[in-house]
């Protein structure tokens, strides 16, 4: 009875917390009038979730096109003194780009969750002209390596874009909308490593279109960057039409009415909400940090993310060498074609199969079952080097895409999972943790796969590990 008069007594109490919202929103905050637009629209936002799809590909570019030419970067940067050690330099090339990232990460999280997310993402695809454009312009090994590392410390969209990405639709909307953030991942698995393998060295490959004697022959890596310093212009323009998702009023009457929806509507929510009320960002940080369920998609997320880079490292790597140290001898084109193949199957896979396997069979089945099959396609690459012709293209093809399908089930799990375990005033710092730890494992992944890639090749004879 006490019971029944609790909830009669909840329901007319929310009942005036709702009305009493619609009179508290402010009229000039971004955050309170796209919540009203999603209120009376309840299709999906096709024209907002294009310009985040739009602005995740150019940030996406720059990582995915280095592949297949970073080898004959490295090598033209005459850095290497022999053959075997080109795959150590290159590792620190990539992971340079992660390195700045880790130490951005969070800081950019906490200029999203104060500023705003538009102002973030727009700070980040200027970034990504400036600096990717330098990039190509390298005419040093260290050149090569501030440019980068500069990139990804000022181009902080990855923590604050998986945010916006769940803001700007309504909550059913919200597994397409992170869905969209990895499948831009997709196209520019895509498209990125058509741009970096047919357009790196255009003066070799295209002599009647480019002479040895242009910009293009002189820095042999410049259109392919200068191409996705196109795009990302482009892009910034799209961002005058980013609406911003971010509350910017702290209103105490609003705050306390939040929390008391979610004692009685979602309890296990509570603890996250009750953050809004702490001594400061910092001890707010320190409880997310023993978020277990944050904690727990988070680090999930960083074994599979050195996992991920360590593999597109040495697979491009491997790729390219030579047939006497157990590679492919494909060229950069070849290279780009296979990550461009399975890119597009992936996809259609996150836009077609992905959202329906989810919905269906949740989000932890088909997670489990891509991490166990993702290590074990690994173990056939190295007799893939025993194939020749058609035959080898289409195993590769195949267990390259196979490889990326995982991939991407599990990266769109995990998103899901960090988003879902925190409130809206806390995804910009949770995406920042998020993408610091998995930065440093990205970060450690090119370099030290880069290390092993080269001492293997340097004891392709030799006892231990030795060659099949």
């Amino acid at each position: 009875m006490a019971a029944g008069e609790r909830n009669g007594a909840a329901a007319p109490l929310l009942a005036a917390a709702s009305w009493g919202r619609k009179k508290l929103c402010k009229e000039g905050c971004p955050g309170c009038r796209l919540d009203e637009v999603n209120k009376a629209n309840t299709g999906i936002p096709y024209l907002n979730f294009f310009y985040v799809w739009v602005v995740c590909l150019c940030a996406a570019l720059p990582i995915q096109s280095l592949f297949p030419y970073l080898y004959f970067m490295i090598r033209d940067l005459n850095v290497a003194k022999e053959e075997q050690d080109i795959g150590f330099y290159a590792g620190f090339v990539g992971a340079t780009y992660f390195l700045g990232r880790t130490i951005s990460a969070v800081p950019w999280g906490m200029f999203a969750d104060k500023y705003g997310r538009k102002p973030c993402i727009v700070i980040s695809i200027l970034a990504v002209i400036v600096f990717n454009t330098l990039f190509g312009l390298s005419t040093s090994y260290w050149m090569a390596i501030v440019t980068r590392g500069l990139l990804g410390l000022l181009c902080g969209i990855l923590g604050p874009i998986k945010a916006y990405a769940s803001e700007v639709c309504r909550r059913e909307h919200q597994a397409l909308g992170i869905s969209l953030v990895t499948s831009s991942r997709a196209i520019a698995l895509v498209v990125g490593p058509a741009i970096g393998g047919f357009l790196a060295q255009p003066a070799k490959k295209y002599p009647n279109l480019f002479s040895e004697e242009s910009i293009f022959g002189r820095f042999p890596y410049f259109l392919p960057c200068f191409v996705i310093s196109v795009l990302a212009a482009g892009a910034c323009v799209a961002c005058i039409w980013l609406p911003e998702t971010l509350h910017m009023h702290h209103d105490d009457e609003v705050e306390a009415i939040d929390a008391l929806e979610e004692q009685v509507v979602a309890p296990n929510l509570q603890d996250a909400k009750a953050n809004q009320f702490g001594s400061g960002r910092m001890s707010s940080t320190k409880r997310l940090l023993k978020n277990w369920q944050l904690m727990s998609a988070i680090t999930l997320y960083c074994v599979f993310s050195l996992h991920d880079t360590a593999y597109l490292e040495i697979f491009s790597l491997w790729a390219v060498s030579s047939r006497k140290y157990r590679g492919l001898s494909l060229t950069s084109q070849d290279v780009g074609t296979v990550l461009a193949i399975s890119g597009f199957g992936v996809l259609v896979y996150q836009l077609v199969i992905y959202p329906f396997l989810a919905k269906y069979a949740g989000l932890i089945k088909p997670f489990r079952f891509a991490a166990v099959l993702s290590v074990l396609l690994l173990t056939t690459y190295p007799f893939m080097a025993n194939l020749y012709g058609l035959e080898l293209k289409i195993l590769i093809n195949i267990a390259s895409l196979l490889k990326n399908m995982f991939a991407a089930t599990i990266t769109i799990a995990c998103n899901i999972l960090q988003n879902t375990a925190v409130t809206q005033e806390q995804r910009g710092v949770a995406n920042g943790i998020s993408v610091t730890l998995m930065s440093i494992f990205k970060a450690v992944a090119p370099a030290a796969a880069g290390i092993l890639f080269s001492w293997a090749q340097k004891h392709i004879t030799g006892m231990f590990l030795p060659d099949f």
